[in-house]
């Protein structure tokens, strides 16, 4: 079970949200602010007067006011003694004896340690001035301004945003580079098929930030929650994925509340296994609530759901914990999409925009929703809806690129899902959705550049791969589309289309024991193709003259057909395969065949004169045995 939420949780969310905007992490401080809004109004009502509770037995226990009565002699510094600047000596004769106070401290060095503390409150000060006028550069987007502004302050907080201001205005030059390097740009034309092959690029796989190094000396020791942050940015930007999880650790287990330090350790998980393995190393206790969002958005962003996530959401947004919280139900509408449960994820966004109109954070999930649903009407009126908000938003441009793809109109679909890019490079989602675009443009050069700049930005989304490997199969280069396809299919093992499409691979390669294992795989977790499976099964091993292992297959499609009332005409040809395969057989159902091959000889399928002429030998061997 998930911790319940206390009045500690209370206060550290409530921190975290400031202390995250002051760092100018925005995203995790709307997410701890959207905690912070969500716990019940009763529930904070008792929290509240719990904190109060305490607050006043704290009081009621601490150092009492001083008493006008004398004090006991002798000192009592029971926690430390000041450090004395001179020896203590015995009295002179003839002079008072210093008190005790004075043997232990000069009193000249009371004159000069507050001077020194008037100097520090001064400093402390002007640094804060400083930090205010160097995070209001930063949100402006003027890093060097405010990287300038910092020299010299000491503060961790004047050192983290410097950091960071470095951090983001190396990142930006970097991408900027990255992108210069790749001779024609994607959003104005395409290149050519051979600048395109994975052998042939100018470009790294990444932006090569040159300032890493650097940065990453400078808070090398740290340990401070907030550089334990950076660090850990720094390590995993370097491809140093080991010590950056060590360093995203030991933040959590100083400030567990900032959001940023788990999307980033979220980003060194490559899969479930990986995952499985992090947990174990948690600072804080799994049933922490922050611990189990943790796990539902990294297993969402791996795109896989689970009965187990969706339970998590469910508690999370119980009384108990954060009942309004629109980002767990949003994670909850995640999970239901990547379990294909596209009604119920589209009513959780329904309830989600009926609170808030105007969140826009996850609409572009939402839009993908309404597209595999095929709902025109709805997602026509979401994108004029928030088209009509903002321009600027990627997620905006991806929902109005979906709106236009629905109607068939590619054209202006690329358009919006250019725009998108503009926006934001590294927007993974619209890359791999204009590569899509392009495919049903049969411009198989320009999807293939698309999803390849989709796998460069994150290597673990298997939409990417899986368009990769659609595009090379449009171009008949069935050992590209296969390697693809492969990758797709170890990121994601229970999607039934990539078994398929690895089996067609196989299929136009001329192999097809590969090809069967792969429909096998795929059969295992589809009833909704299995007609088709178990079709393509047959026809193989009857390829492989495995006449025996065929008609198994055309008796699970009749059987399934059977079972589902299906029209005649479906399973025609499967019943007139087995039927023969009894009639040719030794010890063969003769009876069993009639039974298939009389609704096929009545009905209307393409299957009625084959089935006709064997109902003629049919009636002859049962005459011949009696049996009619």
């Amino acid at each position: 079970m998930t911790e319940d939420v206390t009045a500690a949780m209370l206060v550290d969310i409530r921190k975290a949200a400031k202390d995250c905007s002051e760092r100018g992490l925005i995203v995790a401080s709307k997410w701890a602010t959207d905690m912070l809004l969500s716990v019940s109004a009763n529930k904070k009502r008792t929290l509240h007067l719990s904190i109060e509770a305490s607050s006043a037995s704290l009081f009621s226990t601490s150092t009492p006011a001083k008493s006008t009565r004398s004090p006991p002699s002798g000192p009592s510094f029971t926690d430390a003694s000041p450090v004395p600047t001179q020896p203590i000596t015995q009295p002179t004769p003839g002079q008072p004896a210093p008190s005790a106070f004075a043997q232990l401290v000069d009193l000249s060095s009371l004159t000069l340690t507050s001077e020194e503390q008037r100097f520090e409150n001064e400093r402390t000060q002007a640094e804060q001035d400083l930090f205010v006028g160097a995070k209001a550069c930063f949100d402006a987007r003027e890093f060097h301004r405010a990287m300038y502004m910092l020299q010299g302050c000491q503060s961790s907080k004047a050192i983290f945003l410097s950091c960071y201001s470095f951090f983001l205005s190396t990142e930006r030059q970097a991408l900027s580079d990255w992108h210069k390097l790749d001779g024609a740009d994607i959003l104005q034309e395409p290149r050519s098929h051979a600048q395109s092959s994975l052998g042939n690029r100018n470009q790294p796989d990444k932006p090569i930030n040159t300032s890493l190094s650097v940065l990453l000396e400078k808070i090398k020791d740290t340990k401070d929650p907030w550089l334990l942050f950076l660090k850990g940015l720094f390590l995993l930007r370097l491809s140093r994925r080991e010590e950056a999880i060590e360093a995203c650790l030991q933040s959590i287990a100083k400030y567990p509340w900032n959001w940023s330090i788990w999307l980033l350790l979220g980003n060194c998980v490559n899969d479930a296994e990986q995952l499985s393995s992090l947990m174990v190393l948690m600072p804080i206790s799994q049933s922490h609530p922050i611990v189990q969002m943790f796990l539902v958005k990294t297993l969402s962003d791996l795109q896989i759901g689970t009965e187990n996530e969706l339970a998590i959401c469910d508690r999370l947004l119980s009384e108990e914990y954060f009942p309004h919280s629109m980002w767990v139900m949003s994670m909850r509408a995640s999970v239901l999409y990547n379990m294909h449960e596209y009604e119920q994820a589209e009513l959780q966004f329904e309830t989600i925009l009926r609170i808030d109109p105007y969140r826009m954070d996850d609409i572009d999930i939402y839009s993908n929703i309404l597209y595999v649903q095929d709902d025109k009407l709805k997602l026509s009126r979401l994108a004029h809806k928030f088209l009509a908000i903002t321009r600027d938003r990627p997620e905006v441009c991806l929902l109005v690129g979906n709106h236009y793809s629905l109607r068939q109109e590619h054209e202006k679909a690329v358009k919006y899902f250019r725009r998108a890019i503009e926006l934001d490079r590294t927007y993974l989602t619209a890359w791999t959705l204009m590569g899509h675009e392009y495919v049903e443009m049969k411009n198989s050069h320009a999807a293939i550049e698309a999803y390849r700049r989709a796998v460069d930005i994150n290597r673990k989304d298997y939409r990417a791969w899986y368009g990769l490997g659609q595009a090379y199969e449009l171009l008949s280069m069935h050992n590209y589309a296969l390697y693809y396809y492969q990758h797709a299919t170890a990121l994601k093992s229970y999607d039934v289309r990539l078994w398929q499409a690895q089996g067609s691979c196989y299929e136009e390669l001329g192999r097809p024991r590969e090809a069967i294992e792969c429909y096998k795989r795929a059969l295992i977790s589809s009833e909704l193709h299995e007609t088709m499976l178990c079709l393509k099964l047959a026809r193989l091993h009857s390829m492989l003259e495995e006449k025996a292992e065929a008609v198994a297959y055309h008796k699970r499609v009749v059987e399934f057909c059977q079972e589902k009332n299906r029209p005649i005409q479906e399973f025609a040809k499967s019943s007139v395969e087995v039927a023969e395969y009894n009639m040719n057989l030794q010890h063969g159902d003769l009876l069993l065949a009639k039974d298939l091959l009389e609704p096929v000889v009545t009905g209307n399928s393409e299957e009625v004169t084959k089935a006709t002429e064997l109902m003629k030998v049919l009636n002859a061997k049962l005459r011949e045995k009696g049996l009619i």
